[in-house]
């Protein structure tokens, strides 16, 4: 059965009010939370960017929902300290942290002062980082080097089994070739034709059989009206194509983009409707194409409403 997962959004929430909205979450009936890992929030607006690993140890000894972060080694991060963290959580919970890895944004990246990589070269240095995690998970003593470097590195705390390593995928293209060496795939909600390319590649790069996860952004609030001004004020920035959102570099241009977008612009990108039975429809979609987890972003700030609504509706009907 599928399951249905609360988005833990540290660009728009303090840690401790996310903590607070992923124990509801659980108690309203999701089953499982992802949550960002960023420095900086994508625009001012959103105001916030704690830091996602304490936040998942919290989370982890607080709840019993397994937990899940988006994260680019290789640069902000070394590898070899990702590799530690993980195997860290995953020893005092045992298969309940993954990970997702991308080649992430200048964003978050750009603070180390060393460039921004063309993206093949940003997908090698992601590559390599895997093998260099994957055999440190193994207890292998690692030396690289490469487009990242480790010296004699090796995991004296390790997990009881293998980490999930889920790669992170927007095109069609990228998701062929995460299907290659990554544990199972994550993407972003779009309209079904579209996203039914990416799964299709995904399986044809080596995918086939391996889980799936989608995270879908949304705006729901009482009315249609206060969904989309909710939508517009919070992530408008977010509906540009992937090779937009990677390159530029700070939350001022971020908010700058999103000065020329129009409430009908995010149609498509976002799924702004107050109708619980629309969102039911949605993600029975998205269920039909083969995902194995659902994780729901409710992009404007009303978290409690949202989680109460999808609770007592929407969560069952999917479940059913």
């Amino acid at each position: 059965m599928s399951l249905i997962g609360f988005h833990a959004s540290h660009e728009q929430f303090t840690p401790s009010e996310l903590l607070r909205l992923s124990q509801k979450a659980e108690a309203a009936g999701f089953q499982a939370a992802l949550n960002s890992d960023h420095f900086h929030p994508w625009t001012e607006a959103q105001g916030q960017s704690g830091f996602a690993w304490a936040f998942m140890g919290a989370a982890l000894a607080t709840t019993g929902l397994s937990f899940g972060s988006v994260t680019a080694p290789g640069q902000r991060y070394h590898p070899a300290i990702v590799a530690q963290a993980l195997a860290t959580l995953n020893e005092m919970f045992p298969g309940r942290a993954w990970m997702a890895l991308g080649s992430g944004q200048y964003l978050n990246e750009a603070i180390t002062g060393t460039g921004w990589p063309a993206k093949d070269l940003r997908n090698a240095r992601l590559k390599e980082c895997v093998d260099i995690m994957r055999a440190l998970f193994r207890g292998e003593t690692v030396t690289h080097r490469g487009l990242v470097t480790v010296e004699e590195a090796k995991l004296y705390t390790r997990p009881r089994d293998m980490p999930l390593l889920v790669g992170a995928a927007v095109t069609p293209r990228t998701a062929e070739w995460v299907g290659s060496w990554a544990d199972g795939l994550i993407t972003t909600a779009r309209p079904p034709e579209e996203l039914r390319k990416v799964v299709d590649a995904f399986r044809k790069g080596g995918g086939e059989g391996k889980p799936m996860f989608l995270k879908v952004q949304l705006s729901y609030a009482s009315d249609d009206e206060l969904a989309r001004e909710g939508a517009c004020n919070q992530w408008a920035a977010n509906i540009f194509s992937n090779s937009v959102l990677t390159d530029l570099r700070t939350p001022a241009q971020f908010a700058e983009a999103a000065s020329v977008v129009q409430p009908h612009d995010l149609d498509g990108p976002l799924r702004v409707s107050s109708s619980l039975q629309q969102h039911v429809d949605w993600l029975g979609e998205d269920l039909r194409l083969g995902f194995d987890r659902l994780y729901l972003h409710n992009v404007n700030r009303d978290q409690d409403g949202f989680l109460e609504a999808f609770g007592a509706k929407v969560i069952p009907a999917l479940t059913r």
